[in-house]
């Protein structure tokens, strides 16, 4: 259960992470900057927190084409018996936020999981705002339901993870996919920190608006070159604003105590579960935006992939006897 801290001095913030945000803080007001100056400011400023590389089994990569966004396949070094693949979105605001960000948390995700794990590159945004960057994603995801059994995978056992703004994406990736139009209906789905709701009604946007890195002006920098004018109460755009959310594939969202989109998230698993889809909130109170990414700092960071871990065997085995077909809910 999460205790809501009110965090106007910082009370209840792990000192890891405070040195980590008054380290940053002034290196990612985007809005001053070109897209590709935020780019690099990015990647330098994260590049110090990351988990190491880890060694898997095999990487292979898949150029863009016409159709699916290059894509990359981590596979593990140890396969699990039911062979579960989750397609990982990136978070980074629709904006920044690359391969070499990522790859550390894709292979230790890999690792813990022992799992597949296929990175999408999908289209960022100002160059290509909504739809393109979810158009990224489902195309991605009907390809690999498409080809996994040629790469020797289970399409019955395909999820999806994303961080953040990656979490958005998967998350209106699975509204979409919910009667498996893309080619089978998703395993699970796991949000890490998700936007779930750009219209930012939620006290935590007011709460945590400045000092904790996603700032109110960084996050609106995003919003627009994501949204570009699209209305930000369109479900897909944001998911939590969907009418309908049954059927969906089982949930684990997590969300830390002080980050401004915290309670979005915590709203999206009382709906989920208003409409009988399985839920595991995982909460980690005395962290910030971003965290997961940050396993080279963090230890936070490796107790929620365990936790990941935990959750997702949990909530599959409950949701059916086996891990070979896509799952009924």
């Amino acid at each position: 259960m999460l205790r809501i801290v009110k965090p106007t001095n910082s009370i209840g913030l792990d000192p890891r992470a405070r040195r980590i945000v008054e380290a940053l803080s002034g290196r990612t007001n985007f809005s001053t900057l070109t897209v590709l100056e935020a780019r690099r400011a990015y990647r330098e400023s994260r590049t110090p927190y990351l988990w190491p590389l880890d060694e898997v089994a095999e990487v292979v990569g898949f150029d863009r084409s016409a159709r699916v966004p290059a894509l990359r396949l981590f596979r593990p070094l140890a396969q699990r018996p039911d062979g579960q693949t989750f397609v990982f979105v990136h978070g980074g605001g629709w904006s920044v936020g690359d391969l070499s960000t990522y790859e550390p948390l894709c292979r230790r995700l890999t690792r813990v999981l022992e799992a597949n794990i296929l990175w999408v590159e999908y289209r960022l945004a100002p160059e290509h705002p909504f739809p393109a960057p979810l158009d990224d994603v489902l195309a991605a995801c009907g390809w690999l339901f498409e080809n996994a059994s040629a790469l020797g995978l289970d399409p019955g056992c395909i999820g999806l993870i994303g961080d953040s703004a990656g979490a958005n994406l998967a998350a209106a990736a699975a509204i979409l996919n919910r009667d498996g139009r893309l080619g089978a209906r998703f395993a699970a789905q796991v949000l890490i920190y998700p936007c779930l709701d750009l219209t930012r009604a939620h006290p935590s946007h007011v709460e945590l608006a400045d000092g904790f890195l996603l700032t109110a002006a960084v996050y609106d920098w995003y919003l627009e070159n994501y949204l570009s004018g699209h209305d930000p109460r369109d479900p897909t755009v944001s998911p939590l604003l969907a009418e309908d959310v049954s059927g969906l594939a089982p949930a684990i969202v997590l969300h830390a105590g002080f980050d401004p989109l915290r309670d979005e998230a915590i709203a999206y698993c009382a709906k989920l579960r208003r409409s009988g889809i399985p839920v595991k909130a995982l909460a980690f109170a005395d962290m910030i935006h971003g965290f997961l990414t940050m396993g080279g700092a963090l230890s936070q960071a490796g107790d929620a992939l365990d936790c990941i871990r935990s959750a997702l065997q949990s909530i599959m085995s409950s949701s059916t006897p086996g891990l070979k077909r896509p799952l009924s809910v």
